[in-house]
């Protein structure tokens, strides 16, 4: 997988959204220098204008620092990207879980043995049976945030 830098990440979504330098400045509340030199790569945004660049244009904070990350829901072990990854009740990403364990502000799953069941009945198929998708599910899932705090 090829990483794309932060100044090209943010170009082109700005492109795509039809925004010039002025009007993205405007909207996250920084000066178009800030832009440009975001741009052509010289800076990256903070913190805060990272938040705020990833609810303007729909994209998680990992998504644009160029995906240095490999994000994985910490309830259920899925793959996250920014189709699945779940959302706060003010539409900020949640990047630690995806959108079926974790929706507006809530937790789907409060026991792992229900999760697990869950799980099995969509995951098991010839090539990966119901009890080896079980066995694998109960050691892995354990090892996961959500469950380690939840102990």
């Amino acid at each position: 997988m090829i990483i794309t830098e932060t100044k090209n990440i943010i170009f082109e979504l700005r492109t795509k959204k039809g925004l010039t330098q002025d009007e993205l400045a405007e909207q996250i509340f920084v000066t178009r220098q800030a832009v440009s030199r975001w741009e052509n790569g010289e800076t990256v945004p903070n913190t805060e204008t990272l938040k705020l660049l990833s609810k303007l244009f729909d994209v998680s904070i990992n998504t644009l620092l160029g995906s240095p990350r490999k994000l994985i829901c910490q309830c259920c072990g899925m793959p996250l990207d920014d189709s699945t990854i779940s959302k706060e009740t003010d539409g900020t990403f949640n990047e630690e879980y995806c959108k079926w364990c974790y929706a507006d502000g809530k937790y789907t799953y409060t026991s792992l043995e229900t999760l697990i069941d869950f799980c099995v009945e969509n995951m098991s198929n010839e090539k990966f049976p119901a009890e080896q998708v079980r066995a694998y599910l109960e050691e892995q899932l354990p090892k996961l945030n959500y469950w380690r705090q939840s102990k």
